[in-house]
């Protein structure tokens, strides 16, 4: 895993315009064979989650879950690994809102859509529907932030927005929180519960 690691950061590295080299010798000593481009850090902790609670080792696999900062760099990440670069598989999750981003990412470097899975508007919406409000906020209250939550809800902002909205707003209005729930909420799902993208994802690695 911290091989993987040091690759998923040699990419980063290499993405911000960085030499290659490492990046290449790295995915040849350790085998990577697929690349999954993410938008950010909180779908990498909801895939390697979901990856663990179905006994796998992404790692010891040859694949490789990338966060690349924000949908807009899939062009240049896809280029890097995907077929003019490392000639990786590349498979990943987007956002409906992001979808023309990827097409047209992938398209310029020749990769294949098949393995890319939308969710409507982002994961974090995806779970909170796929748990239910009520399940969420008791996460929430699981994890010590029901004070946060109650305060969050008293905001003029908030007052009669429906309440996947309010919750999805929530993850995001702290640096790290949507990373911590990404975990949390994929370990609170039932097996029947994952939500079709997600789910969908990990059975095409």
């Amino acid at each position: 895993m911290a091989d993987m690691r040091a690759f998923r950061d040699e990419v980063t590295d290499w993405a911000a315009g960085g030499p290659g080299e490492a990046a290449r010798e790295l995915a040849a000593r350790l085998g990577v064979r697929t690349a999954v481009l993410l938008e950010g850090p909180s779908d990498l902790a909801a895939v390697e989650t979901l990856a663990a609670r179905r006994g796998r080792d992404l790692a010891a696999e040859g694949v490789c879950v990338v966060p690349m900062g924000g949908a807009m760099s899939v062009g240049r990440y896809a280029g890097l690994l995907g077929p003019p670069g490392l000639a990786l598989r590349l498979a990943g999750l987007c956002d409906e809102r992001e979808q023309p981003f990827y097409d047209r990412g992938l398209e310029r470097a020749g990769a294949s859509r098949r393995d890319f899975f939308v969710c409507v508007s982002d994961l974090e919406e995806e779970l909170i529907r796929a748990l239910g409000p009520a399940k969420v906020e008791e996460v929430i209250r699981d994890e010590g932030d029901i004070r946060a939550w109650q305060t969050f809800l008293h905001q003029p902002a908030q007052h009669g927005r429906p309440r996947q909205q309010q919750l999805r707003r929530f993850l995001g209005t702290k640096k790290g929180r949507k990373i911590r729930y990404g975990h949390l909420l994929v370990e609170a799902l039932a097996p029947e519960q994952v939500p079709a993208p997600l789910d969908d994802l990990l059975t095409s690695l």
